[in-house]
């Protein structure tokens, strides 16, 4: 079969194809530039708990080298502080997960040298196609000068940007907001009051100040300074934004430290989505399917969430044929969980930057606006939470040995430790990505069972039949507890890592179900293989 091709080898691009080779699935990957970016240290991206772990998987060995996990956040209003959370793993609290903050060209490098040690991705630079034609059986492009060039691939992601070809030569309409939000940046070297924690100053009392200003640390004392500007002011000019700097570092150190400048910008920030994220064979991924990024919000997270969402689907197909269901799921998903974290954004917008008469709309005061501004930093509430997937066509239907767990269906499962068959003992998000299910058997004990009697304690005999007549492949784990479980549950989980169904027991048929549900069913219309649901005297619950 062909490989799927990838067009656009910025940082969605290349984790998509990391993601496909993860489960066997060959790409080409067309860059239009050379193969590297260059360095822009007042470029950077801040990568949620989930988003993280997805890149680490993928081998991005950058996170640790160029990255820094945050120690805490500050919200600070005029000269007060408004509220100081702890992240990470602060001993005696519980702590929100700390997100990773670093440059994008040392992401897009860690990536791109993890491709490189991939021998099932081609990375083709100087690659901009021109020419896309679909059939029944493929898809063809064609890119241009210097390296005109046909290219067969038996699905097609365009991961190329805001401007994206793919999204043009598709005719998929882009709507939405221009200039939601501009801002000043600044990328420096200086001692900061709050070292390793990134603080939002909302109104600071000096002239330069504006409505917000907000330092997020890197490796090194290296700083980024972000200025929230008015949506239609006059130019930034270098002079100016030099008097900003040493205003702020005054305003915040008593007098302006030494620094080091290395780099700056303006940028501008829209938000679009478009209509359609599927067009038969070709799809559209990160930017050129979604532009966000206001109030915090954080549009790589989201590319890299379509890139988890989609490759597991992209490879059930190269494997096996999959529904159109299936594929069609990755729009619904992916769109609704984005079209959400818009709207959020954009009837936040006039509240939390003074529009009057629409303060009502968000009750508390000026604390619980700052809270609602944090959300979106900190990857939290409606602004920034990892999306839950409740009215995804992938979900079973409701039966009676479904159990309550602490995850909802549909959303991401709790981040456990897990133990296979084997003994391994690793976190479950370790286990993620790799094509298959995951079924979970919650079984308190569970560190002090003799390994050489493992598949035939308990409930596992049972258990390891009901997964092995699954319609797809699905690895069994075990775990001492899980929120809001009891002993014996038993959870379908996606190789994304959103929660299929709990059952109360081992309940053969029923997980059957979900799992056929959780793959869209059978490909009917691909001449796929028919499964024979197991019998009912298997389903009894043997708790």
């Amino acid at each position: 079969m062909d490989p799927v091709i990838v067009v656009g080898a910025g940082p969605v691009g290349l984790a998509l194809s990391l993601a496909l080779a993860a489960q066997g699935v060959p790409s080409v990957l067309l860059d239009e530039g050379p193969g590297k970016d260059e360095p822009r240290p007042a470029r950077t991206v801040v990568l949620r708990e989930d988003t993280a772990d997805l890149v680490g998987r993928l081998g991005c060995s950058t996170l640790h080298d160029e990255g820094l996990r945050w120690a805490g956040w500050r919200s600070v209003r005029r000269k007060q502080l408004v509220r100081a959370v702890p992240l990470g793993d602060e001993e005696g609290t519980v702590p929100l997960p700390a997100p990773v903050h670093l440059p994008q060209h040392a992401l897009t490098g860690g990536l791109r040298a993890a491709v490189t040690a991939q021998d099932l991705v081609t990375m083709v630079p100087f690659s901009r196609i021109d020419t896309l034609e679909q059939d029944p059986n493929g898809v063809t492009v064609h890119t241009r000068e210097p390296g005109s060039t046909w290219w067969r691939g038996s699905y097609l992601v365009g991961c190329d940007g805001a401007r994206s070809t793919v999204r043009k030569l598709l005719d998929i309409r882009f709507p939405g907001r221009t200039a939601v939000e501009r801002h000043a940046v600044a990328a420096l070297r200086a001692d900061l009051p709050w070292p390793g924690e990134a603080v939002l100053h909302r109104s600071p009392p000096w002239r330069t100040g504006g409505a917000e200003v907000t330092a997020r640390p890197l490796p090194g004392n290296v700083w980024r300074l972000d200025w929230l500007l008015p949506p239609r002011g006059e130019l930034v000019t270098p002079d100016a934004l030099i008097i900003r700097i040493r205003d702020t570092l005054e305003g915040w150190c008593g007098e302006t430290p030494a620094y080091e400048l290395l780099d700056t910008g303006v940028y501008t920030l829209h938000h679009r989505l478009a209509r359609r994220w599927r067009s038969k064979r070709a799809f559209l991924a990160g930017d050129a399917a979604h532009l966000l990024g206001a109030l915090g919000t954080q549009g790589l997270d989201e590319g890299l969430r379509d890139a988890e969402n989609l490759a597991w689907k992209l490879a059930q197909a190269w494997h096996q044929s999959a529904s159109e269901l299936l594929l069609d799921s990755y729009q619904t998903e992916r769109r609704a969980a984005v079209a959400s974290r818009l709207r959020a954004a954009d009837q936040s917008l006039p509240i939390l930057r003074g529009s009057a008469g629409l303060r009502t709309l968000v009750p508390g005061s000026a604390r619980g606006h700052d809270t609602l501004l944090a959300d979106g930093h900190l990857g939290c509430g409606p602004l920034g939470a990892p999306p839950s997937y409740n009215h995804s066509p992938l979900s079973p239907q409701r039966a009676e040995a479904h159990a309550t767990v602490g995850t909802a269906p549909g959303a991401p499962v709790a981040d456990v430790r897990v133990t296979a068959p084997d003994g391994t003992a690793v976190r479950l998000r370790e286990r993620l990505g790799q094509g298959h299910l995951l079924v979970i058997l919650v079984a308190p004990g569970t560190g002090v069972w003799d390994r050489r009697h493992w598949l035939t304690a308990g409930v596992m005999p049972r258990l390891v039949d009901a997964v092995d007549a699954l319609p797809v492949k699905a690895e069994l784990l075990v775990t001492e507890s899980y929120p809001g479980a009891t002993a014996h549950t038993v959870l379908l989980v996606r190789p994304d890592g959103h929660l299929v169904a709990a059952f109360g027991g081992v309940r053969p048929a029923e997980l059957f179900a979900a799992a056929d549900a959780a793959r869209g069913g059978a490909d009917t219309a691909h001449g796929g293989d028919a499964h024979t649901t197991p019998s009912s005297d298997r389903t009894a619950d043997v708790n």
